[in-house]
């Protein structure tokens, strides 16, 4: 039987080392199907992304091997199986356009993710969770609140294995404590064209500068507010005739589509870290 993985991998730059990789798969009976590197000049480091299907060895026998085989150049590395969707949880407040085109694309079959369980400060989507046959899970939040329920958020996303945590206009600011366990492994949507106009009310804010472009940042949850990793990006024209209610429109459409492109290359192993910014191999 015939199995499909990706490799991604970083380390320090050195001569041969896409011979190197490509070696190691051909000597593992591995048929690469889709490759892509980058070197960064600026940092010294090498990223690479390599989708390949093998009928000889087994994904733990393919673990074992690539660990031997990365130790000789200090290499960060992963090894998934496509098979299995990336199993997601998606977090949500009140305005629901990201997470209905979430669960709109995901139902398509146009996201390779298995959406568990839909976690609320509000009890706004629980018909909307219930028509997709989602858990719903409603956990009220205040300040005195706040470290319990976000306990119990996180006890829900270890029980359902979620590799991948998105806040689909979840509106609350999450404890420094919390980034740092999703740390990789959450995305948010930032209604604005970041790093202009962060915290809240962006729109407002756009508004009253005359901005000429909307926008919208997904990126990845760091302590720092508003500053982690920037995965994607889009924007959208505005003119000295727009309302704050026609650019609230125009940028709900804008965060839905870059959201699900930001989910997509995440759950297809896309996406590499590199510092404070990302690569991006699409």
């Amino acid at each position: 039987m015939t199995h499909a993985y990706v490799l991604t991998l970083s380390c320090p730059d050195q001569l041969g080392l896409v011979h190197a990789v490509s070696g190691f798969l051909l000597e593992h009976s591995g048929n690469i199907e889709e490759a892509a590197q980058y070197n960064d000049a600026a940092t010294g480091l090498f990223f690479m992304r390599v989708q390949f299907a093998c009928t000889v060895h087994d994904h733990a026998t393919l673990l074992e091997q690539m660990a031997h085989f990365a130790q000789n150049y200090q290499m960060h590395w992963s090894l998934h199986a496509l098979a299995q969707p990336m199993p997601t949880v998606l977090l949500v407040s009140r305005e629901g356009h990201c997470l209905n085109d979430l669960l709109f694309r995901w139902k398509s079959g146009l996201l390779p993710v298995d959406i568990r369980a839909i976690i609320s400060n509000h009890r706004d989507f629980y018909q909307l969770a219930a028509s997709y046959n989602i858990p719903f899970h409603h956990i009220p939040v205040t300040a005195a609140t706040k470290a319990q329920a976000e306990a119990r958020q996180y006890e829900i996303i270890q029980a359902e294995g979620a590799e991948l945590v998105v806040l689909a206009r979840y509106m609350q600011v999450l404890s420094d404590d919390f980034c740092t366990k999703l740390a990789g492994r959450a995305i948010n949507i930032h209604h604005s064209f970041l790093p202009s106009f962060k915290g809240a009310k962006p729109y407002y804010q756009a508004h009253d500068r005359g901005v000429k472009l909307i926008g919208a940042t997904a990126h990845y949850v760091t302590a720092d507010l508003d500053e982690g990793p920037i995965i994607e990006q889009d924007v959208t024209r505005a003119d000295h005739t727009d309302t704050v209610e026609t650019l609230t429109a125009r940028g709900r459409d804008t965060e839905s589509q870059v959201l699900a492109r930001a989910v997509k290359w995440h759950s297809e192993h896309r996406v590499l870290l590199n510092g404070h910014k990302t690569v991006i191999f699409r």
